[in-house]
């Protein structure tokens, strides 16, 4: 446990101290201001009472087409550097070869990984206040948004450290990362498409569209935190195995 701290630790310091992690996370909050902004201008266009007239915060996460593409950008360039960094400065194998497992590695680069990812979500509170001080704002319901983009994050970031374990340098890595998740989200697209109701069911299950409309409405499905972990845990296993295969080669 105590290898797996210390690599999670560097990783995060790292991060942070690099003027790199700025940029992403200032265009990333430029990004969320903006939608914010367009969502709020559309709600106090709405005549009262009016069928349009919505919850910003709630339009603001359950709208993925507008909001969601760029994690498609930002998680790989977030995740790109985890181990094909290593790879490339040809520290990976000194780190297999010291006294720590592959799995311990594997897991320190995702815990901190999963830091990154709530980094690019907090700005969203100072939404929650703008909002309640203008109306009311549904605790549970924002809750259960936080609960839906934890889960997501979960699965992206796993996804996002084993393409950094397959790839040899970062700019494969962020690649494959965006190829992975892209055919992933485009998978929700076929929900619109007239096709027979098992095939719906199956498509609007992995669909992180469907995901964050049921969150961001605040109903919590155990379905999809289900679906989320079983991936989020699958990313992590396969990025173990490769990591066994190099340790084998070293």
């Amino acid at each position: 446990m105590s290898a797996i701290w210390t690599i999670a630790k560097r990783e995060i310091v790292s991060f942070f101290l690099s003027p790199f992690a700025y940029v992403v996370l200032t265009a990333w909050v430029l990004w969320q201001g903006a939608m914010f902004a367009i969502f709020c201008f559309f709600v106090a266009g709405s005549p009262v009472g009016s069928a349009s007239e919505a919850d910003p915060l709630q339009m603001l996460f359950g709208q993925p087409p507008l909001f969601f593409i760029p994690l498609l950008v930002f998680v790989p360039v977030l995740t790109m550097r985890l181990l094909a960094e290593e790879t490339r400065q040809g520290t990976l194998e000194t780190l297999l070869t010291a006294p720590v497992t592959s799995t311990g590695v594997v897991l320190g680069k995702y815990f901190a990984a999963l830091v990154f990812w709530p980094a690019l979500w907090l700005p969203t509170l100072m939404y929650a206040w703008l909002t309640s001080r203008f109306g009311d704002v549904d605790l549970g319901r924002l809750g259960a948004t936080f609960v839906g983009i934890l889960g997501v994050g979960a699965y992206y970031m796993s996804l996002g450290v084993l393409m950094s374990a397959v790839a040899k340098s970062q700019i494969s890595a962020a690649v494959l990362t965006f190829m992975c998740l892209g055919s992933l989200f485009a998978v929700g697209i076929l929900q619109f498409m007239q096709l027979d109701d098992a095939t719906l069911q199956w498509i609007r299950y992995v669909s992180v569209w469907q995901h964050m409309q049921s969150f961001s409405s605040g109903v919590v499905d155990s379905r999809y935190l289900v679906y989320d972990l079983s991936l989020a845990a699958l990313g992590v296993f396969l990025a173990v195995q490769v990591l066994e295969i190099r340790r084998g080669e070293a």
